[in-house]
């Protein structure tokens, strides 16, 4: 049963607490192994195991960037695996995929001599929010992007994919779940809004996925420390959702196609610059403001 109330039993997998705890402990690694062998279809794959990685990638040098993930991982073959969840459209979301993506292909390089042989890359993106400008089909929640050739449309180069998972798009009842991964973007979609197990996900790692994500199961400060991530993934929508309004009315009063389209773009910095500075009288680590918001470090100290 799914409800609209306030009081949750279960964890809600968009914040950076849940998703963590659910996907991202060695404790549950069978939940992350699940959820990616159904997203892959199982064939390309078929991943038995894992090893959790630094999630924080340094740069080469002194000053460079670092890359923070929510989950990274490797699989028995050496597949390197980024997982994010993220909760909102950004200003130059794909160039930040491209960008995180990088950094497990450069570590690859060892000192000295090598043939640049390279293992398997994989961004997967679970997006709180539709790509804009009606850029996939409505019924279409699934991408899986390749390099390709755009003359024949071949696979080019097949060392690195990215997929990406529209939710909101994803809308099929529990009745209508047909394959593993129909059932994981349910559960995953609808989670913190369950009241109990469906019928439907009575499969052995659902039964391990609903007891990991019962909050009456958490110790007192694990409790806090997900209360205090669901305000900051709250305050950060309503932020958004503000800024994205009154962009779009801004776009409306132009009366021009451009006004919209600026007005979206304008009101995701506005919303990107209020939730940081909010994070930061928090007291809230730059890498973690970083993260959610897109800022550099640089803007993130001068608010």
């Amino acid at each position: 049963m799914i409800t609209d109330d306030k009081q949750e039993r279960y964890i809600n997998p968009y914040t950076d607490f849940g998703f963590k705890r659910l996907f991202g402990s060695e404790v549950n690694k069978d939940l992350l192994i699940s959820f990616l062998n159904s997203i892959l279809g199982n064939g390309d794959v078929g991943i038995r195991d894992i090893q959790y990685l630094n999630s924080e990638v340094l740069g080469e040098g002194y000053g460079d960037r670092k890359s923070v993930f929510d989950v990274y991982c490797e699989t028995e073959n050496h597949s390197k695996f980024i997982v994010e969840m993220q909760k909102a459209e950004q200003r130059f979301f794909k160039d930040r995929s491209i960008y995180y993506a990088a950094a497990p292909i450069r570590e690859q390089a060892p000192k000295g001599k090598w043939d640049y042989h390279l293992e398997n890359v994989y961004t997967v993106g679970i997006l709180d929010f539709v790509f804009p400008e009606n850029e996939y089909p409505e019924q279409s929640y699934r991408h899986e992007i390749k390099l390709k050739d755009v003359e024949d449309n071949h696979v080019f180069y097949d060392k690195l994919t990215f997929i990406y998972l529209e939710m909101p798009k994803f809308t099929k009842t529990e009745d209508e779940l047909e394959t593993m991964a129909d059932k994981w973007m349910f559960a995953v979609r609808n989670l913190s809004r369950l009241l109990d197990r469906p019928k439907a996900l009575q499969d052995r790692i659902f039964k391990k996925f609903f007891e990991q994500a019962e909050i009456a199961r958490y110790t007192r400060e694990e409790k806090r420390d997900y209360e205090e991530s669901v305000k900051i993934y709250r305050d950060y929508i309503n932020t958004v959702d503000t800024a994205h309004h009154k962009g779009f009315e801004r776009g409306l009063e132009e009366g021009r196609a451009k006004g919209l389209v600026e007005g979206r773009a304008e009101g995701r910095a506005e919303a990107n610059v209020e939730s940081a500075r909010k994070m930061k009288a928090d007291g809230l680590p730059a890498d973690i403001i970083e993260k959610y918001t897109g800022l550099s470090k640089n803007q993130i100290e001068t608010l």
